[in-house]
């Protein structure tokens, strides 16, 4: 009597538990970009079906409240204040940026910690000012890692936000506007660094085929004033949850030489794209990067492509849950040339003369 109680009791316990998650693709687990997890297949269409999973992507407010602001070690109303402020920062320092116009350009060089980041935070009439769209940075991050730049504006500089050597610094909710060529630029071997939940608009104003949303790494005519004419490995860096939009060149451009990143839960609207090269939201030449869950609108030519620009780059990239309302002439996903890259079955296009993309889509991968 008392073991079968016992059984009945342990039963009980283990229907109000509920199911256990997997070990390989429960909470906490990292799922490989090359497959899909043990899901079932999803199946692809060019007129309508089934709408692309952003599960992955984080939301807006959970990606703010895990960047949320200390409380300032050091307040600053104007730009001489901010730029001392920069210029003394130390690991664990909170700037905190009143409303107002910080007129100048900035530059960061003091390295926070993983576990003393240096965060700079305002809300966005808070705004860094830059004096004008035909030179300079107007903030400039160099080897500045473990930095935390939320909530505030960016506006009117040749280019926006610079990061050059850095690594884990995370970008959140920005403002970046009115930029002569591209807004955000990660470059100079840049690694492990963060840009989400921002909005970018209004680039290329100095030359609109510099005019990119963000831009990861180098181009490998530039490698030598770079990165010694090696490769700009600017890895593992994360683009997601971003809002772009009044771009005049790729709203996401991945260069040659960087390796496994992503681009994720982004809404791009390409409408102002122009020029012969801006042709697509999405252009990966890197290797390894998964490009996932983002929506688009608006092309030009095709959604996502990739591109073989040096030998062995343009490699193993994976396109999935991606919506693509192209309303273009070309592809939703162009890959050029295919070689390891994959197009996954749960993709959703709509409008794009060509189809789908120039290779069949796959289940599993």
């Amino acid at each position: 009597m008392l073991a079968g109680t016992l059984v009945l009791l342990l039963m009980a316990l283990t229907a109000c538990a509920g199911p256990q998650p997997d070990p390989a693709t429960g909470p906490g687990a990292t799922p490989s970009p090359y497959h899909d997890a043990g899901s079932a297949p999803r199946t692809m269409t060019t007129t309508g079906g089934p709408r692309a999973n952003t599960a992955a992507a984080p939301s807006s407010a959970a990606g703010r409240s895990a960047d949320a602001c200390p409380p300032a070690t050091v307040t600053v109303g104007d730009g001489s204040a901010l730029a001392s402020a920069l210029a003394r920062a130390k690991p664990g320092d909170s700037i905190r940026l009143k409303d107002g116009v910080y007129a100048g350009r900035f530059a960061a060089t003091a390295p926070g910690t993983a576990a003393k980041p240096v965060h700079v935070c305002g809300g966005p009439g808070a705004v860094l000012d830059g004096g004008g769209t035909g030179h300079g940075y107007a903030l400039h991050l160099e080897g500045a890692n473990h930095w935390r730049l939320t909530g505030f504006t960016v506006r009117n500089a040749q280019k926006g936000v610079m990061l050059d050597r850095t690594s884990h610094a995370v970008l959140t909710g920005l403002t970046v506007e009115r930029i002569g060529d591209e807004a955000i630029h990660l470059r100079a071997n840049s690694t492990d660094n963060v840009v989400q939940h921002s909005t970018v608009r209004d680039t290329g104003r100095r030359r609109a085929k510099f005019g990119e949303g963000v831009y990861v790494g180098t181009a490998t005519s530039n490698w030598c004033d770079v990165t010694a004419c090696e490769p700009d490995r600017s890895d593992r860096n994360v683009i997601r949850g971003n809002r772009i939009s009044a771009v005049t060149a790729e709203p996401v451009d991945v260069k040659e030489g960087t390796t496994g990143g992503t681009v994720e839960g982004n809404t791009f609207d390409g409408a102002a794209m122009t020029g012969s090269y801006a042709d697509s939201w999405v252009d990966v030449k890197g290797n390894g990067w998964l490009i996932r869950g983002n929506t688009g609108r608006h092309s030009r030519g095709d959604g996502f492509q990739t591109h073989q620009v040096a030998d062995g780059w343009g490699d193993r990239n994976v396109f999935t849950a991606n919506t693509a309302a192209v309303d273009g002439p070309g592809w939703g996903f162009h890959l050029a040339p295919v070689a390891g890259n994959v197009v996954a079955c749960d993709n959703t296009v709509t409008g794009a003369a060509k189809g789908l993309a120039n290779t069949a889509c796959r289940r599993t991968w």
